[in-house]
C-alpha cells in the first residue's frame, strides 16, 4: 500500500470518527430532551401546566424547522407568569424549562437562578439597579425566576424602591432578549394585580400557566414518592389515615395552604414519631425502620 493510500485511508478514518461523533451528539441531544420531558411528566397531577409546555415545545420545534427552510416564523415571547399557591411545583417546573430551552438550542445554558424581592430590592437609591443587574448578569443564558414578584409593586405604594427594580429589570430583559428568559410567580389575584399595574410588564409577560392546589389523592401520591426516596413504606391503614388527614387539610385550606411543602412537613414528623417509636424497642429490624404505621403520623 502506497503513502498516499494510507493517506486517504486515514481522512477517510477521520470522517467517520466526526460523523460519528457528530451523530452521538444529536442522539444525545435528542435523548436529553426526552429525559427532560419524562421529568415533567413524571411530575405529580398539574396535567394542564404539562399539557401547555408539550404544546409550546412543539410549537418552538416547528418555528425551528420553518427557520432552516427560510420560511417565515412567528415571534413567541417565553417570559411567563407562574400563577398558584406555594408548593405547587412552580420552582421545579421553572427549572424543567430551562433545561428544555437548552435542549432546543435557544438557552446556552439553561440553568435556574431563583430570587425574590429580598434579592433585587435595596433600601438606598441607586442601589437596587446595582443588585438587579448582578442578579440578571448571573442568569444569563439561563432562566430568572422571581418568586412572590408582585412583592415588587405592594398596592397602594408609593416611594417604593421596587419600582426601580421592575424598570431595570424591564430594559435588561429587551437588553438581553436573546439570552434571558424571566418568569414571575406568586398567587393569581396577585400576580394579575402586578402585570396589569405596569404597561410594560403587559407586553412582556403574556404566557400564563396556572398550578392548582393538589387533590387529596394527589398529596398521598407526593407523600409515597417522598417515601419511596427515603426508603421508607406505609402500610395500607397508614395511607387511609393520610388520606383521610389530607382530605380533611384539603377542605379547609386557605390561601396559605402549602400543597407540597406542607406534605414534607408532615413526613418529617411522620419520621419523628416513628424514631420516638422504635428507640423502645430492642432489636430494632430493617423491615420495621422502613414500615410506617398509623401510630407515626401526626
Amino acid at each position: 500500500m502506497s503513502f498516499w493510500d494510507l493517506e486517504i485511508d486515514a481522512e477517510l478514518e477521520q470522517l467517520k470518527k466526526e460523523l460519528k461523533k457528530r451523530y452521538l451528539d444529536n442522539d444525545c441531544s435528542s435523548e436529553g430532551m426526552e429525559s427532560v420531558i419524562e421529568q415533567l411528566n413524571n411530575l405529580v397531577g398539574m396535567q394542564n401546566v404539562k399539557d401547555e409546555i408539550n404544546t409550546l415545545i412543539n410549537f418552538l420545534k416547528i418555528q425551528k424547522l420553518r427557520q432552516e427552510q427560510k420560511l417565515a416564523t412567528v415571534s413567541v415571547t417565553l417570559h411567563s407568569v407562574f400563577c398558584g399557591s406555594p408548593g405547587t411545583g412552580k420552582t421545579t417546573v421553572a427549572r424543567l424549562m430551562g433545561e428544555i430551552y437548552k435542549e432546543l438550542g435557544i438557552l446556552s445554558k439553561g440553568h435556574l437562578v431563583e430570587t425574590d424581592r429580598s434579592g433585587l430590592v435595596a433600601g438606598y437609591i441607586g442601589q437596587t439597579a446595582i443588585k438587579v443587574d448582578a442578579i440578571i448578569e448571573s442568569a444569563l443564558d439561563g432562566v430568572l425566576f422571581i418568586d412572590e414578584a408582585y412583592a415588587l409593586k405592594p398596592e397602594n405604594s408609593r416611594n417604593d424602591f421596587g419600582q426601580e427594580a421592575i424598570d431595570t429589570l424591564l430594559k435588561r430583559m429587551e437588553d438581553y432578549r436573546d439570552r434571558l428568559v424571566v418568569i414571575v410567580a406568586g398567587y393569581s389575584e396577585e400576580m394579575s394585580r402586578f402585570i396589569d399595574a405596569n404597561p410594560g410588564l403587559q407586553s412582556r409577560f403574556n404566557k400564563y400557566f396556572y398550578f392548582e392546589d393538589y387533590q387529596p389523592h394527589e398529596l398521598l401520591n407526593i407523600y409515597e414518592k417522598i417515601c419511596e426516596q427515603s426508603h421508607f413504606c406505609l402500610t395500607e391503614h397508614s395511607r387511609k389515615t393520610l388520606l383521610t388527614k389530607f382530605n380533611d387539610l384539603y377542605v379547609s385550606r386557605n390561601n396559605k395552604f402549602g400543597n407540597g411543602r406542607l406534605v414534607r412537613n408532615i413526613f418529617d414528623k411522620t419520621i419523628e414519631k416513628q424514631a420516638n417509636r422504635l428507640v423502645k424497642i430492642p432489636g430494632v429490624s430493617k423491615e420495621m425502620m422502613m414500615e410506617i404505621i398509623p401510630e407515626d403520623i401526626p
